[in-house]
């Protein structure tokens, strides 16, 4: 019986092949509408499985350089930049085979000035550790370079800048003492923009400290090597990063205290070609031999094991 809400159908009419219920939205019409489903998927939008990372940009010539590239040259552009890397990088490439063990940070109380720069502190901290995947800016590795066993601290600079705080510190005193209860050498990368102002004097209290913790190691007639990367200046250029027994340093590294830039400002002169580069400084005497990124596990390894075999003599 026909109603007005579904009348009769009339002789000639089409029968509807869908029933759509009042008030429910329209289906989608189109030529795609009447294909099966199987067959319309293939037919979607699909996201592009290259990421967007896929090509650097080489800071010095402007080069595009496809990544995997870089990877296997260990961040190193063909135009001879070293470019800054993390720490499971550089402990990856630094261990012989790749292999080490992380030993843990200790843990410090956050935020103790409760520091505010127009944004919390503790926001800052979480904005850093959300790409690095890193607590704070020191990580510890314990592993075999060249054959000898050492423990290595890696300061990683795209976290706030490897800026030194309590909590760096605390790492560097916690690697030191790795070195001493393991009875093996100690190795630091280091890489800073200089102490974290978000914690005020008590950033300023880890220069002693870690230089205390330096004592240790000589005490314990340890070793204590220092590769500078880029950058490496401010308070750690003026603590652990010029203590070491050698200095290395990556090619092209800026070392300082303060940058160039706030030299020539201070000073109105002009400064020389290449001042506070890893290259120029070897001529002046800061640092010892500069070491390309390959070639450092080799180096580590025959200094290590040549400072090991004297220690042991002399014992």
């Amino acid at each position: 019986m026909a109603t007005a809400e579904n009348p009769e159908p009339r002789k000639g009419d089409k029968p509807d092949r869908t029933v759509r219920q009042a008030g429910a939205p329209r289906e989608r019409g189109g030529w795609l509408a009447g294909i099966a489903p199987g067959v319309r998927s293939a037919f979607r939008k699909r996201e592009s499985p290259t990421p967007e990372n896929l090509w650097v940009k080489d800071p010095d010539t402007g080069e595009m350089i496809y990544r995997s590239d870089l990877e296997v040259a260990l961040w190193v552009t063909p135009s001879g930049r070293h470019m800054r890397i993390g720490p499971k990088v550089r402990f990856a490439c630094t261990f012989d085979d790749g292999a080490y063990d992380l030993l843990p940070s200790p843990s410090v109380e956050e935020d103790p000035l409760k520091f505010s720069d127009g944004k919390p502190y503790k926001d800052r901290l979480a904005q850093a550790r959300k790409p690095t995947g890193q607590n704070d800016v020191m990580s510890i590795g314990l592993g075999k370079i060249g054959g000898q066993s050492a423990v290595v601290l890696v300061q990683d600079f795209a976290f706030m800048g490897g800026s030194l705080g309590m909590a760096a510190g605390e790492g560097f005193i916690a690697a030191a003492e790795a070195a001493v209860a393991r009875d093996v050498p100690m190795v630091v990368y280091t890489a800073a923009g200089g102490a974290r102002m978000q914690e005020g004097a008590l950033s300023l209290m880890q220069l002693p400290r870690t230089t205390i913790a330096i004592q240790r190691l000589k005490a314990a007639s340890l070793p204590y090597i220092v590769v500078l990367t880029d950058p490496t200046t401010g308070g750690v250029t003026a603590s652990y990063a010029m203590l070491g027994d050698i200095h290395l340093a990556e090619p092209g590294a800026l070392i300082g205290f303060a940058g160039p830039r706030v030299i020539e400002q201070t000073i109105r002169e002009t400064l020389p070609p290449g001042f506070q580069r890893s290259e120029y400084l070897v001529e002046k005497g800061m640092v010892d031999r500069v070491v390309p990124r390959k070639e450092l596990p080799a180096v580590l390894g025959s200094i290590l094991q040549t400072l090991m075999m004297g220690r042991a003599r002399a014992a």
